[in-house]
């Protein structure tokens, strides 16, 4: 990622910040709308799931600059997600969804630009988890 992509999904990132909340449940509404499949990986009650997801998104945002940080934390979670039943091609709905999300809390500041920067934040959480979960199974 380049440091312009970094401050883009940073900035962004900090915008969504305050509506945490209405983001998780914009997120995991729009997941299980188009992967159903993936709802009974999930607990029925979902608050604290989303308090996590939104942490996890915090952690990674703030640490892009500093990859030695967050490598180890999304190794960690990708090879916990292998003990959930995630599979890998759930992280593809993961990903749309998340796009999805930042687009409907962003508006009209989720440019191209902003766009392409959190497709590549995803492109890189996503991989390390998927190569982690691999060589755990």
């Amino acid at each position: 990622m380049t440091p312009e992509q970094i401050r883009l999904v940073q900035d962004s990132f900090a915008k969504v910040r305050p509506i945490a909340g209405a983001a998780a449940d914009l997120f995991y509404g729009r997941l299980f709308d188009i992967a159903p499949q993936v709802r009974g990986l999930f607990p029925d009650d979902m608050a604290e799931q989303k308090s996590k997801l939104m942490a996890m998104l915090g952690l990674a945002v703030a640490n892009l600059n500093h990859p030695d940080t967050v490598v180890p934390a999304l190794q960690d979670l990708g090879r916990k997600h292998v003990a959930y039943g995630t599979q890998a091609a759930h992280y593809a709905p993961v990903g749309e969804a998340l796009l999805w999300t930042l687009e409907q809390g962003l508006g009209p500041d989720f440019t191209p630009e902003v766009r392409a920067a959190w497709i590549a934040t995803y492109t890189l959480v996503a991989g390390v988890m998927q190569e982690a979960a691999a060589q755990a199974a």
